[in-house]
């Protein structure tokens, strides 16, 4: 017997629902194009990191990515055995974990700038309507982290 279901509870009208259909979307796209680059979805994550700040640590990566760090020293692993970046402990710190790009990881910048255009195109939204889009999200989550 179907449950009669007010507008507020109808599943399309729900937030999350509509957040999470698009975030699995959006990321299918991404692991479809940057699967051309090698590089999982991510790995991804990683690299724009290192891109933006040149060399980071596992800690402040784990912070800026909100993955913990069982999950990024396998990644971070890979990816080194792969060539792309590498690990080193802090002089300072031992327990400090540095993280920075390789040649080869800074060659996988425009390919990858290149997977990241096409995202964007099969979204089929504006490049100003994803800028709106996007900070709107940012407030969101800002506001919801707070």
């Amino acid at each position: 017997m179907k449950t009669p279901v007010s507008d507020e509870l109808s599943l399309d009208e729900q937030l999350c629902f509509a957040l999470y259909r698009a975030s699995q979307a959006i990321v299918a796209s991404y692991r479809e194009h940057l699967a051309e680059v090698g590089l999982t979805y991510t790995q991804y994550l990683v690299m724009l990191v290192l891109w933006e700040s040149g060399t980071s640590s596992v800690g402040q990566m784990s912070t800026r990515l909100g993955l913990d760090s069982g999950t990024l020293t396998p990644l971070l692993k890979r990816l080194e055995q792969r060539g792309l970046v590498t690990r080193e402990r802090a002089a300072k710190d031992e327990r400090v974990v540095q993280i920075g790009l390789t040649r080869s990881g800074r060659a996988t910048y425009e390919p990858v700038l290149a997977a990241r255009r096409k995202v964007a195109a099969d979204t089929g939204l504006t490049s100003s309507e994803l800028a709106r889009l996007r900070g709107e999200l940012h407030r969101l989550s800002d506001h919801m982290e707070h």
